[in-house]
């Protein structure tokens, strides 16, 4: 089945708050996803974010972010009122998220909506069904409070190295901080699965996004640090990055703890069982970012502060996913395979049987052809006209080489009464890829400025906000006309 749909992130929706949330410009989004005949919306990693707010460095690859929280659902239930809520700054700039003015205002907010709050049924069914990962948060969510947010790395040895004792004490002494973070993601489980059901009934089905490494500074590695390579003392012995190469001379030192594979193995892979189920309640596909690193990884002694000096070790490969297989069955997963690739990682790609994606931002290198073309694809794939990485396209037009934007001029047949962004979308969905996936800023017609993130680069990032009156019926009416032109329109869909 031909499908299409857009990449938004949840941060980049219109609200009165700051930041987009769960709330109702989320849903009138669903409406102008099924009014534009899109079958999907694939959102970035949903979870809280750490310093430089990148959603993928997270606290926990389980828990959801406080800020994506909807204030007025809240006051919808009493816990707040209008009044309170507006006496919070949370940025006053509708085109970009101040984190520094959600950091200290959103928990402020939240726990005053939780002194409200009373326990319920459905409250304490969801702490049971996930105490699994939700105990472990919110203790040390709490302890990063009781540290002024440093890293657990930094904390007592008793704490740092869990002690069961120091835990124990740990558990009575912040109850009440514990017991809010625990509301804080029972109020975000309810919005999102709220949200997610909206979406399914009218028929937009979720990609989610988890990257393949969390953050050292995560409730994952404090409470695992088996499933990890770290020494004695709970200190990273290798970590994550990319090797250097034309586009970085010192690579890319991403600092995430590396899996302890062979330990992973021999416990059946419950680490990432338990991590592929979650994820799975999220979302109806899941996007696993850095896909390549599974078959091998580059791995950078955690001292050095370049990636020169890294090596490839090799992963668990496509043993990891039979195993996810035979415990979930067929396994909906969208393949993030960009990067330097191998004849084995393609053959591990082949072996699992998940689509891989295209870029069509990669694929005018006016030296040589190569696989991102459209005329290369194979229906197994998604292509996408570019990534939360790359520049917009009217924004690529202006910092690509001269001589790769007339190559793509040329390829795509740009004319100025249709427009350099509307040229390589038509491109997407007229390809014999199963999916395509438009990016948002690219359908509003924006340049750099709308740019969502510049790898390697702190500030400025993560921080794009559409404009309310961008998401209209209008735009929604060309959006369905070239889906339906290209045949991607969902099966239930009738063109009017």
């Amino acid at each position: 089945m031909r499908t299409s749909g857009i990449l938004m992130p949840i941060f980049s929706l219109p609200s009165p708050y700051g930041i987009g949330t769960l709330g109702r410009h989320a849903y009138h989004f669903v409406d102008f996803l099924e009014k534009a005949g899109q079958h999907y919306w694939q959102v970035l990693p949903l979870g809280p974010t750490t310093y430089g707010d990148s959603p993928y460095q997270s606290f926990s690859s389980y828990a959801g972010n406080p800020y994506f929280i909807d204030p007025e659902t809240l006051i919808a239930d009493g816990l707040l009122t209008a009044e309170e809520v507006a006496a919070y700054d949370f940025g006053c700039d509708p085109a970009a998220v101040d984190y520094g003015k959600l950091y200290e205002n959103r928990l402020p907010m939240l726990r005053l909506a939780f002194k409200r709050f009373s326990p319920d049924t459905d409250y304490n069914r969801f702490c049971t069904d996930n105490a699994g990962w939700l105990e472990d948060y919110a203790l040390f969510m709490a302890l990063k409070n009781a540290h002024n947010g440093s890293s657990w790395a930094e904390w007592d040895d008793s704490l740092r190295l869990r002690d069961p004792a120091a835990l124990a004490a740990a558990r009575e002494t912040y109850a009440d901080d514990i017991a809010l973070y625990h509301f804080i993601q029972y109020q975000f489980t309810v919005q999102w699965t709220a949200l997610k059901a909206y979406a399914n009934a009218h028929g937009v089905h979720i990609i989610g996004d988890i990257p393949i490494y969390v953050a050292y500074d995560s409730a994952d590695v404090w409470a695992e640090p088996s499933q990890f390579l770290l020494d004695k003392r709970a200190r990273p012995e290798l970590v994550a990055g990319v090797p250097p190469d034309a586009f970085s001379k010192d690579g890319q030192l991403w600092g995430n703890p590396l899996y302890n594979w062979p330990a992973m193995k021999k416990d059946g892979y419950t680490w990432w069982k338990r991590r592929l189920q979650h994820a799975l309640t999220l979302y109806d596909v899941v996007r696993i970012d850095h896909f390549r690193g599974f078959e091998s990884f580059f791995a950078i002694p955690a001292e050095d502060e370049t990636a020169k000096n890294g090596h490839w070790i090799k992963g668990p490969g496509a043993t990891l996913f039979k195993e996810l297989k035979r415990a979930f069955g067929e396994l909906p997963i969208i393949a993030e395979d960009l990067g330097f690739l191998t004849p084995a990682v393609y053959k591990m790609l082949a072996a699992t049987g998940f689509p891989g994606m295209k870029v069509l931002q990669f694929a005018f290198d006016s030296r040589e052809e190569n696989d991102y073309l459209p005329h290369n694809y194979n229906r197994n794939c998604v292509v996408y006209t570019g990534t939360h990485d790359n520049d917009t396209i009217l924004g690529w037009t202006q910092t690509a080489a001269p001589a790769d934007v007339e190559q793509a001029r040329r390829y795509l047949h740009v004319d100025e009464a249709e427009g350099f962004n509307w040229a390589m979308m038509r491109a997407a969905l007229m390809s014999v890829a199963d999916t395509a996936i438009l990016m948002m800023p690219d359908l509003v017609g924006l340049g750099s400025e709308a740019r969502i993130n510049t790898p390697s680069t702190l500030g400025g990032n993560w921080q794009w906000r559409i404009a309310e009156n961008c998401i209209n019926d209008w735009l929604a009416g060309i959006v369905r006309e070239y889906t339906a032109l290209y045949g991607r329109l969902p099966t239930n869909s009738e063109e009017d």
